[in-house]
């Protein structure tokens, strides 16, 4: 296995690596594989683009306003929501979501697949910030296989003596035609907690449609969700294991123009989060010396 510290450029080339960074000095990983393209950013190992080279609109929605600097995070892509999902349990002076997707991560495998898939490993640096927020020994790994599919999974190792809690999600915005015209199935029947509604809970009646701001935690669900977009033709599907909760969000246009990196006019329009996570009712338990995986699998197909 080789890792990107090791890369020579020759090897590199046949892995269809390349190591590219910024003027911010922020590294970024460049896939472009017989099968599809993408990027990861090595700050908070965050997926930021994936197209297989069968679908010509993009899969993920990246805003154009999206924040590439040190200590902040992307808005777009696959963000990594982790210890917790959300504002923190006890102390609202950390990040929401966790600082997984704000810290450096390092890849520490790469590999081609005899599909022809690109297979990255990446692991988070363990920091004096994180260590200030998690205290609890860990290691968190992400593999990836970037192909005609995009599979990733997020791998949390107690290390301790001691078990601990986390909340996760792979908080992923998808690309659309128009949010007003598409609909989500897999979710009919299941428990929510709606965030709009101060997290008053319901069930989900039919497929969703979506015509104002939608924050809601589908609660106990392992269900595949799939994305139905007449205007670009195409169905995205979400099939995932180790995940209880599907969150769905989208801030509508208020809420929108409140987000100084959500993009200009109507660039929320284009956008839907389906996120696998276990989140509310749903958080683990990662038992001492055991390890819990929460993967997904996105692929595209035509309507």
């Amino acid at each position: 296995m080789n890792s990107l510290s090791t890369l020579e450029k020759p090897e590199a080339a046949a892995l269809h690596l390349q190591l590219v960074e910024d003027e911010n000095g922020l590294m970024t990983i460049e896939v472009n594989n017989p099968l599809a393209t993408a990027q990861i950013a090595l700050q908070g190992a965050h997926v930021t683009q994936w197209q297989p080279k069968n679908v010509s609109a993009p899969v993920l929605w990246l805003s154009k306003k999206a924040r590439h600097i040190h200590g902040r995070s992307i808005r777009g892509g696959v963000p990594i929501c982790w210890p917790w999902f959300g504002a923190h349990p006890t102390n609202t002076e950390v990040c929401p979501h966790g600082f997984a997707r704000v810290m450096p991560w390092r890849l520490i495998e790469s590999n081609i697949l005899d599909s022809g898939a690109t297979r990255l490993v990446l692991q988070i640096i363990d920091t004096p910030v994180a260590q200030k927020q998690l205290e609890y020994p860990y290691e968190l790994t992400l593999t990836l296989i970037i192909g005609e599919t995009l599979q990733m999974e997020l791998a949390t190792k107690n290390n301790g003596d001691e078990p601990f809690e986390i909340g996760e999600a792979l908080h992923t915005y998808f690309q659309v035609s128009d949010v007003e015209t598409i609909a989500v199935s897999g979710l009919e029947g299941t428990l929510y907690a709606d965030k709009v509604k101060d997290f008053a809970r319901d069930k989900q009646k039919g497929a969703l449609t979506f015509h104002s701001e939608f924050d809601r935690v589908y609660i106990d669900t392992q269900s595949d969700c799939v994305i139905e977009d007449k205007g670009l033709n195409r169905k995205i599907r979400i099939k995932k294991t180790g995940s209880r909760s599907t969150v769905v969000w989208n801030p509508w246009k208020q809420k929108a123009a409140e987000l100084s990196d959500m993009g200009d006019n109507d660039d929320w329009r284009h956008m839907i989060c389906v996120e696998s996570a276990n989140a509310l009712d749903n958080v683990i338990n990662v038992a001492p010396h055991s390890t819990h995986v929460l993967t997904v699998e996105y692929s595209v197909t035509n309507l």
